[in-house]
């Protein structure tokens, strides 16, 4: 990438397999041979010093330091072209150069001045003076030769020039003209923002058909063209990025393109003009927001769809959220929002919100953003939507993504819109009482620490646990950081069965991280009007399309500790209600199933077989009554580590057992589920041919590193090859389960809600009288949503909180 870039720029550059880069560059020293010409070499390294003479000079930028002949006489007292013998005889660490072993930089330069070459003190190594450096010198001969070679800067290199050898004119070196076109993609691919900013044209969107709608004529008619229009792209300012307690300030919409509409509705600076009453604008807008028949299109539209709904009005017709389109375009883009679209595919520049609020201590609200300032703001929004639009929706058709856009991602924004809106109840009594149990335990736990560790220090600080650990208690060190060693978990893990300490700072962590983030964290995040927690869910971030949330994360909840599994206790249903769960049972392995079509997995499934021990049973080659609890687990991580593409390595590390025998369960897995092995490995050979990888539903997970050079991210890419598919599979599933409930919910007229997805798993708020109803039904949709050569099962289950939740056998229903 660096070359690309510097190629891209038309910065001359200069290379020669197997020559260094100071031989390029003292090879082009030397034959700029004019002597009206003055060389500057850029650069702190002190090996180029040799180059230097009355015509050259060295130019060190970070310290702002220039050597010549005379910089060198000074510090060495001898002349640049005898450093390489300086250098021979001390060698350099850095650059691996051995030298003569206990010789520094004194003890050469006293060397060279009286001998002038090694070539010449070893011709007269008699000469000097004592016997043990004699001796050292005669043991070391050949590595003091060797190492003045490697010092020697090679100035007869054959330079290749841009287009050719370099043959010494100066032609080569004038600055030209960068190619935009190129830098934009590179900045773009590599998403680095702000460059590819500075690159991009501030203006292709045309402002000036935006207009004001401030009286009721100019709304009138703005609305009657909004009911006759197919399709318009809407767009609101509001008080905040809070959906539930956010006030709209004013409504954008665009239905041409590079024109737009501002309506103002609660701009309240002094001096405001007077703007239409927001009830008025929303009432006047209804019939064109709710009519179904007209296409919506937007950024990030939930939000917006959520906004208006706290306002009475069903935003209706939503078709298509730009944001999602460029998500499926590219999942490996960490960031679509509009200003990245925009110059993506428009070579725009928006207007960006800091333009027009600020930043910091000094950042306005939007209501406070002067009305003809946020009209241009919040049009170009709206009609960047718009015109992105027009762009997009040809670019899925071409990849064969509509059917995926329109049929999972666009009808789920509604979904997950309501889910965000009906949020869970939080018990705050049991959360406070929990906190204060973690509070009181960090400072038992603290205590234990100080007296091991013999004295108090900040147990959050790396740098002072480092010498606790390492200096103080001697404990071995495990890794290495550019500031010292290493403390983290893994680290930490390593060591704890050597000391108590390291075990006691996990816990110590653990109880630290349980505390700030759940229990205080889950408490801060109640809305004050509802008493409920609201996650937003976003279906943009990850690459395999899972969903992920935030604010609070309930994704992320540690329910495989005790301390963990006591934070989802906290999550309780309404007084009269209890929470139904479903769980899909072994997902990926059934979806494994499907994709490879193997014949001892398809069957397994079918016959309603427990996978792992089926997996136990072929591996060691024994019953199913002789099946252990270990051996059953051990083939549950064979199961799920094929399926993330594991090696033998990394198997033998999470079961703890020598390599040998963890490359002999994986032979002895595929020997007997051989078309899996079959499934796996055109898996790996397509995407290395394709560079992209597809789900079912034909969701794109591409694979940049599928055939680079580095074999680390080459491994790691194929791995993903591996996995993408099934967990990316997984999730378009779920996503199908979840509409289709919420269909089915809708049509039924229940008031049963669903309230979180967390991975494999959906979590329902019931009325007591609905729970029967409720459960045939969420058992109908998830495992009839999608048709494969297995069964999906679901695992039900009942309760008064997300911790203790009863399984649940619908024959006893």
């Amino acid at each position: 990438y660096i070359k690309k870039i510097v190629n891209a720029f038309n910065i001359a550059t200069f290379e020669k397999e197997g020559y260094e880069a100071d031989d390029l560059i003292g090879t082009i020293v030397k034959k700029i041979s004019s002597p009206d010409i003055q060389t500057v070499i850029i650069t702190g390294d002190k090996d180029m010093m040799q180059l230097v003479s009355e015509r050259v000079v060295l130019l060190d930028t970070m310290k702002n330091k220039t050597t010549g002949p005379g910089e060198v006489m000074e510090r060495f007292g001898i002349t640049p072209g005898q450093l390489p013998d300086i250098f021979g005889l001390m060698g350099d660490k850095a650059d691996n150069v051995p030298g003569v072993l206990g010789i520094g930089e004194k003890t050469a330069v006293a060397l060279i001045k009286q001998f002038s070459s090694i070539e010449n003190l070893f011709k007269n190594i008699t000469s000097v003076k004592t016997e043990k450096l004699r001796n050292t010198l005669l043991k070391f001969k050949k590595e003091a030769e060797m190492s003045k070679k490697l010092c020697t800067i090679d100035t007869d290199a054959p330079v290749a020039g841009p287009d050719k050898i370099w043959t010494g004119g100066l032609d080569d070196f004038k600055t030209r003209e960068s190619d935009l076109e190129k830098l934009r993609n590179i900045f773009k691919e590599l998403e680095f923002s702000k460059f590819t900013k500075e690159l991009t044209p501030q203006k292709k969107i045309s402002y000036e058909q935006y207009q004001l709608i401030a009286t009721p004529e100019a709304l009138q008619k703005l609305t009657n063209n909004l009911k006759q229009v197919k399709e318009f792209a809407v767009d609101l300012e509001t008080t905040g990025l809070n959906p539930l307690l956010a006030e709209i300030v004013g409504v954008a919409v665009a239905y041409e393109e590079h024109q737009a509409f501002y309506i103002p509705v609660a701009h309240c600076y002094e001096g405001a003009p007077i703007q239409l009453p927001r009830q008025l604008v929303l009432e006047e807008l209804r019939e064109a927001l709710e009519n179904d028949r007209i296409k919506k299109i937007g950024q990030n539209i939930k939000f917006d769809l959520m906004i208006l709904k706290r306002y009475g009005i069903n935003l209706n017709g939503v078709f298509e959220d730009v944001m999602l389109a460029s998500y499926l375009l590219n999942p490996l883009k960490r960031n679509h929002n509009l200003e990245e679209i925009a110059r993506d595919y428009l070579g725009h520049q928006i207007i960006t919100y800091e333009d027009v609020t600020g930043t910091g201590r000094k950042q306005i609200g939007f209501d406070q953003v002067p009305v003809e300032q946020a009209k241009v703001y919040s049009a170009e929004d709206a009609d960047a939507a718009f015109l992105l639009h027009n762009i997009l929706k040809p670019r899925l058709v071409k990849e064969k993504l509509m059917d995926l856009f329109e049929q999972i991602e666009m009808p789920l924004v509604r979904v997950l819109a309501d889910m965000e809106m009906s949020g869970i109840k939080i018990d705050k009594d049991f959360l406070r009482g929990l906190s204060d149990e973690f509070s009181e335990r960090l400072k038992i736990t603290r205590q234990k620490i100080y007296e091991l560790s013999e004295g108090e220090f900040n147990i959050d600080s790396p740098k002072q646990l480092q010498v606790i650990l390492f200096e103080r208690l001697k404990l071995p060190v495990q890794k290495r950081t550019k500031t010292g060693f290493s403390t983290d978990s893994d680290v930490l893990a390593v060591l704890a069965p050597i000391h108590e300490l390291p075990a006691l700072i996990l816990e110590y962590r653990s109880l630290a991280k349980l505390k700030s983030t759940y229990t205080d964290g889950f408490l801060e995040l109640i809305n004050p009007q509802t008493g409920r927690v609201h996650t937003s869910y976003n279906q943009s971030i990850t690459a395999t399309g899972r969903l992920s949330s935030k604010e609070p994360n309930l994704q992320n909840i540690p329910i495989r500790t005790d301390d963990g599994k006591k934070i989802r206790r906290a999550f309780i249903p309404e007084p009269g209600s209890i929470f139904i769960s479903a769980d899909y049972s072994q997902i990926e392995l059934r979806i494994l199933a499907h994709l490879s079509g193997d014949d001892v997995l398809v069957n397994a499934f079918k016959k309603g077989e427990d996978v792992h021990i089926h997996t136990a049973m072929e591996i060691f080659n024994v019953s199913a009554d002789l099946v252990t609890t270990e051996m059953r687990r051990l083939a549950k991580t064979i199961n799920f580590g094929i399926i993330y593409g594991m090696s033998a390595h990394g198997l033998s590390q999470e079961l703890k057992i020598n390599y040998e025998v963890a490359q002999e369960y994986i032979d002895h897995y595929f020997q007997k589920y051989q078309g899996v092995r079959s499934y796996l490995e055109g898996v790996i050979e397509e995407s290395h041919r394709q560079g992209v990888v597809r789900t079912l539903f034909d969701r794109p997970r591409p694979l940049p590193d599928i055939n680079s050079p580095n074999i680390n991210s080459r491994n790691f890419a194929e791995r993903t090859a591996v996995n993408s598919p099934i967990q990316g599979t997984a999730a378009d599933i779920m996503k199908i389960a979840m509409i289709k409930i919420y269909q089915a919910l809708n049509e039924a007229h229940l008031k049963t809600k669903m309230i979180l997805q967390v991975h494999d798993e959906l979590v329902f708020e019931v009325p007591p009288k609905e729970e029967k109803q409720i459960l045939h039904l969420v058992k109908k949709e998830m495992e009839g949503c999608v048709k494969l050569k297995v069964p999906l099962k679901i695992d039900l289950g009942r309760g008064l909180n997300w911790a203790e939740m009863e399984p649940v056998k619908l024959e006893s229903v």
